[in-house]
């Protein structure tokens, strides 16, 4: 013991300094940058290319049209579709977003009996299968309405927006309910002590800090309910899958064909999901350092 205690001063004497604990900086977030391509990515890209070009010499025969002249002979018509996909997911986006706001914050109010049907909707559109929705969407809802004598039409595009919205109505209100749930209890607290009204402390505290608590998640949500748009196609909506087998069926049904239309729908919404995703993760590390 006495060893230990004279080591010290005379360590000191020598001039070494002594550990000393900093305290912790968080890095500066890097700013977002374009998703480098990897090997994987540049395999698939290169893989869906020789896809759609592969097939145009497949078959003998008389002088035809090879997949990329089909594709580009079509590409107005494909594109069409796809944009009528992205419409259809931005506005299902949309309202299952004003809607599942309001369920979620339902779900955090003060009304037991209005919090407990918030969570029970919540959790029976959140669990059930989209086209199951998309299908009681389309058959439930009527094809007209008639309004002061008027005769309003209500097309399948539109029965299909609101059926896409249930489950993000659902979605979103558990995203709205978790990102309250994560913020610590002293903001209540505070609030509380400044005599702020629970409505203030909502409005003016708890939701502005939530809101880039739910922005990944909700950009998350977007990219599949945009992936799912193709399941319209089943109930008759002419989006770009029923526009690739009408093609398909236009150029006479061509076996060769096949892959290279699927495949450069494929490859439609991995080229506009796939930077969507990238960022979603940026946003994720940016926001946990923040934090």
């Amino acid at each position: 013991m006495s060893e230990v205690f004279t080591a010290a001063p005379a360590a000191r004497q020598k001039g070494d300094v002594l550990p000393v604990l900093l305290p912790f900086r968080a890095p500066a977030p890097r700013a977002w940058r374009w998703p480098r391509l990897r090997l994987v990515h540049l395999v698939g890209i290169v893989g869906a290319l020789l896809l759609i070009g592969g097939g145009a010499f497949a078959q003998g025969g008389a002088p035809r049209l090879s997949a990329l002249e089909v594709i580009w002979k079509w590409f107005p018509l494909l594109m069409s579709g796809f944009g009528f996909n992205i419409l259809m997911s931005v506005l299902a986006m949309a309202l299952g977003t004003v809607a599942g706001i309001g369920l979620g914050l339902l779900q955090i109010g003060e009304n037991r009996f209005l919090r407990r049907l918030a969570w029970a909707a919540t959790q029976f559109f959140r669990n059930a299968p989209w086209l199951v929705l998309l299908f009681f969407a389309m058959f439930m809802i009527p094809f007209q309405f008639r309004v002061f004598g008027y005769t309003i039409p209500f097309p399948d595009w539109v029965k299909a927006i609101i059926g896409f919205s249930l489950p993000v109505m659902a979605n979103m209100s558990e995203i709205l309910r978790g990102a309250v749930a994560s913020l610590p209890s002293g903001q209540w607290e505070a609030a509380e002590s400044l005599a702020f009204s629970r409505r203030q402390t909502l409005f003016m505290i708890i939701l502005p800090q939530c809101v880039k608590r739910m922005l990944p998640p909700w950009m998350n949500l977007y990219s599949l309910i945009t992936m799912a748009t193709v399941q319209a196609s089943i109930v008759g909506v002419s989006e770009m899958l029923t526009l690739t087998s009408q093609v398909h069926a236009a150029e006479g049904g061509r076996p060769d064909l096949l892959a290279p239309l699927y495949g450069f729908a494929m490859l439609c919404f991995f080229v506009y999901c796939y930077p969507i995703e990238r960022f979603t993760l940026y946003l994720e590390r940016r926001f946990q350092l923040n934090q």
